[in-house]
């Protein structure tokens, strides 16, 4: 079926029939779904941040007030960016990649790069540490959104068109790996590969580029000491529960505590100094102890229903001739849930260890404030979808 009779079906009904899909600007579902996941990150980061910031600053709340204060101005920023066309977003594609690119080079600059737990991966900026790995994501993704559009007919058919953002990619991974950063470089590379398979790569090309990718972070984790303990541990952390394995057992005694329902809100043990970045790459965890599997379980349906929604949003932006603004939504969609899922899967034990936060609930600036941005884009391309959809229904009758 051609793409033009596909969107005279999804247009079909007339003006008079059909109108409720469109009935708001706005897809409230969605907009709901993200609201309820932070509103119960905030709760979570209060509870779970209790004990570390009375004994690190001696108040008690000084997390969660950060929180609330970072939280209000990435709302804002992010309302900003709903305002802006998703045609500006694909003209400034190319400077926002240069910004990115030059932020990841100055975070390795000795006295501009700050340095926590061996990793140098923020740059002090007074009122807040800025993480450049989080930006550098999103701008990867808008330019490659942007480079497929105008060459989408290449990467089927001349392997350049399919190797040239594979080196810009290369590049930012080599950089990120540098910090190092190896949670980031996995989360890109698996939205990467995904949103150019969906643009139609082909399978060999395709099959090639997951060998040599999945070979070269292998032998990444193999010959790095401190990885290969992270994946020896993972597979049996009880081998050493006490050192390489301590995070993940406490994390799963977490979880076994937690049973149906929780033990309730703050009253949770495995914050209390033994589960180390409760608030941060572990609140999922805490989540689990406090509040049972019950949460866990809702929590996983929303996410699954943004990613789900917005693979929806992106096909019909599809067969409305959109195509930047249904790679960018497939984009985001796929690096919105694959952080989630590698978050999660960290924590229940089912994937070795990564410094990744779950987007919108964990604690941290960069990571709240880049998620609330990709959320007002995929409502943006909701919203300009439905508008281009009032057009072409208008224009069929």
């Amino acid at each position: 079926m051609s793409a033009a009779t596909q969107t005279r079906r999804y247009v079909k009904g007339g003006p008079g029939q059909g109108t409720n899909i469109f009935a708001s600007s706005l897809d409230l579902s969605l907009l709901a779904s993200m609201a309820v996941i932070i509103g119960l990150g905030l709760v979570m980061v209060a509870s779970a941040s209790l004990s570390i910031a009375e004994h690190q600053t001696g108040n008690a709340y000084y997390f969660l007030i950060r929180q609330l204060s970072l939280l209000a101005v990435a709302l804002v920023v992010a309302y900003v960016c709903f305002q802006i066309p998703m045609s500006i977003w694909q003209r400034i594609a190319p400077w926002l990649l240069v910004a990115a690119f030059i932020s990841l080079v100055l975070v390795l600059v000795p006295g501009i790069g700050v340095t926590v737990n061996g990793a140098r991966r923020w740059i002090d900026l007074v009122v807040l540490r800025l993480q450049p790995s989080e930006f550098a994501k999103l701008a990867f993704l808008i330019y490659l959104a942007g480079y497929l559009q105008h060459h989408q007919k290449q990467l089927g058919d001349v392997m350049l068109g399919f190797i040239r953002p594979m080196v810009i990619f290369v590049a930012f991974a080599f950089l990120l790996l540098l910090e190092p950063d190896f949670g980031s470089v996995v989360v890109l590379a698996i939205s990467v590969f995904g949103l150019m398979f969906l643009a139609g790569v082909k399978l060999y090309q395709f099959l090639v580029l997951i060998l040599i990718g999945g070979a070269s972070l292998g032998a990444l984790a193999v010959y790095s000491p401190y990885r290969l303990a992270r994946l020896t541990s993972f597979l049996d952390p009880w081998q050493d529960p006490f050192d390489s394995g301590f995070q993940l057992v406490q994390a799963l005694i977490a979880f076994g505590r937690g049973g149906w329902f929780g033990v309730g809100l703050g009253g949770g043990v495995q914050k209390l100094s033994f589960l180390p970045e409760a608030h941060t790459d572990f609140l999922f965890s805490v989540m689990a102890e406090e509040l049972g599997l019950v949460s866990v379980l809702i929590v996983i349906g929303l996410f699954g229903y943004i990613v789900l929604r917005s693979f929806r949003i992106a096909y019909r932006c599809q067969l409305l001739a959109m195509p930047f603004v249904a790679y960018l939504t497939y984009g985001i969609a796929l690096m919105l849930g694959m952080q989630a899922f590698i978050n999660m899967g960290v924590n229940m034990g089912v994937l070795p260890t990564k410094g990744l936060t779950l987007p919108l609930m964990s604690y941290g600036g960069s990571s709240i404030l880049v998620t609330c941005v990709c959320c007002a884009l995929l409502l943006r391309a909701d919203y300009e979808m439905r508008q281009k959809s009032k057009k072409v229904r208008q224009r069929a009758w």
